[in-house]
């Protein structure tokens, strides 16, 4: 390497246009537009391809990176969930955080485009940050002006396996596409810090208030809208029934079963049977109770009680999940860079309710074996309801 010290040719400013800190790794500064694909990550020995970091493997529109978080206390007061996607085919990046405080919701929606920087996950007021990978994480919101604020620690107390759905080339849709896989993890863990609602703040303590998330990547079902549909209709949100319950003894994430770090049983075990009697608002269709059966892949048999806390929801198509709620915005859709949106719902009226139903996160008061704490029901409203109707398999009136 050549000494630069003393040359003449050498910028004197160089120093000072390339600061080297602790963010270094993740900072781009805007010289790697001029770069590109480059980008800071590309210095780290990660690839795994040819392809430069920020060069997706699939020219697939849909292609995404997505996180997704959910947190609550025990009270029955305070549900947060947030989350935000990278779709680099589309150059695009959203996020979004819901809070929902003793029945009012208010949501923040934010976008941008991705650039060259793959590092920062932050999206306007939302400001996630990886402090340790599959450990330990940091969110912050600081958007006032939408009456919301929040600064969190997050941190993994499951173990997480790695997973990829397949899609198959013999059911192909459309007929001679390539199969879709989505892929990566998912966990439970403990959550500490403050939350600002209305001007009010909250503390969730970390001994007692927790949650879930994920992270998958992939093609991602529902990108685009109707648009990069194959039949050009409008998306379903996602499956009929999601459930993340969390006990001292095993937590249920969706089909699998996940123990902390440390526990001597497999490293992960299936549901392989669930059964569900549900309980329905009258006029909304909306979950209010249920008592579901898990059968484990060891042979036991969990029956666990569910009763949603007063209207402690999390109403996910504000999420931008089926649509945002007024069915202008798809995941994935480009928007003017830095948009920032903002809305608040009433939670107690059932219009509302039957407004914004859809793929739905409800806080539920849970009971197994008698141990009780609190946990998370997700159905996809109204069709749970529409499936008890039809007496499917697996699917009953409470």
């Amino acid at each position: 390497m050549d000494q630069l010290d003393g040359d003449a040719g050498a910028d004197p400013t160089a120093a000072q246009a390339h600061p080297v800190s602790g963010d270094w790794a993740y900072e781009a500064d805007g010289y790697f537009e001029e770069q590109y694909p480059l980008s800071p990550l590309d210095d780290h020995l990660i690839h795994q391809t040819p392809d430069p970091i920020r060069v997706a493997a699939t020219t697939d529109p849909r292609f995404f990176e997505r996180h997704w978080n959910i947190f609550h206390d025990q009270a029955g007061e305070l549900l947060i969930a947030t989350g935000g996607s990278f779709y680099p085919n589309l150059d695009t990046a959203e996020a979004y955080a819901i809070v929902t405080c003793r029945g009012v919701q208010r949501s923040v929606r934010a976008f941008r485009r991705i650039g060259a920087n793959r590092g920062s996950i932050h999206v306007g007021p939302i400001r996630p940050t990886i402090v340790a990978g599959m450990r330990e994480w940091r969110h912050e919101l600081d958007a006032r002006e939408h009456g919301l604020a929040y600064d969190l620690t997050w941190r993994d107390s499951h173990r997480q396996m790695y997973r990829a759905a397949y899609g198959s080339l013999e059911n192909g849709n459309p007929p001679g596409g390539q199969r879709h896989v989505t892929a990566g993890f998912e966990s439970f863990g403990t959550v500490g810090g403050w939350v600002e609602f209305e001007g009010e703040r909250f503390t969730l303590d970390p001994g007692t208030a927790r949650g879930t998330r994920d992270r998958h990547w992939g093609i991602g079902r529902g990108v685009g809208g109707p648009r990069f549909q194959s039949d050009g209709k409008p998306p379903k949100a996602g499956w009929i029934g999601g459930v993340w319950i969390a006990f001292r003894d095993f937590a249920i994430w969706g089909p699998i079963v996940l123990y902390r770090y440390g526990d001597s049983r497999a490293r992960y075990g299936k549901v392989r049977k669930v059964d569900r009697r549900f309980r329905f608002e009258p006029v909304t269709q909306v979950f209010a109770e249920a008592v579901i059966d898990f059968t484990l892949d060891n042979g036991d048999m969990k029956r666990v009680h569910f009763e949603k806390l007063g209207q402690q929801t999390a109403f996910m198509t504000c999420g931008l999940y089926g649509g945002s709620p007024d069915r202008s915005i798809w995941q994935g859709d480009a928007q003017p860079d830095g948009t920032v949106q903002g809305d608040r719902h009433d939670l107690t009226d059932p219009d509302i309710r039957i407004a914004l139903r859809g793929l739905d996160e409800h806080h539920c008061r849970i009971t197994c074996d008698g141990e009780v704490s609190t946990g998370l029901l997700q159905p996809l409203e109204p069709d749970a309801f529409l499936a008890c109707e039809r007496d499917e398999k697996g699917w009953a009136f409470l």
